[in-house]
């Protein structure tokens, strides 16, 4: 019998990550892109300026890629999700009635 060799990847279980973004940031990023990408498109067909459609785009583009790869750095993978949902986990819990405490409440 031949022996086999089996090539380990070192790289299972990590996130994604292309040129500093990680995770969910490539495709905000790619998003953003095609979106301004769609905008071009549609001032140019408007019959606005190359030059200012360019500008514009090109303004947009750098104010893009600099929030998103600020998103990136602060939050990381999982940090966006986490502060969201952070935000909604209520502060206070009121209960106007000790019948919850007691047992009282009646059960289905």
């Amino acid at each position: 019998m031949a022996t086999s060799v089996y090539t380990i990847n070192k790289g299972i279980n990590k996130p994604i990550e292309f040129k500093g973004l990680k995770a969910q940031y490539i495709w905000w990023l790619g998003g953003g892109l095609l979106a301004l990408l769609i905008i071009f498109a549609i001032l140019y067909i408007c019959g606005v300026n190359t030059f200012i459609c360019l500008a514009i785009i090109v303004g947009s583009a750098t104010v893009l890629f600099m929030h998103v790869y600020k998103l990136s750095r602060k939050y990381g993978e999982h940090g966006m999700m986490k502060s969201l949902a952070k935000r909604s986990i209520p502060t206070v819990v009121k209960s106007y009635s000790r019948k919850v405490f007691t047992g009282l409440c009646k059960k289905n």
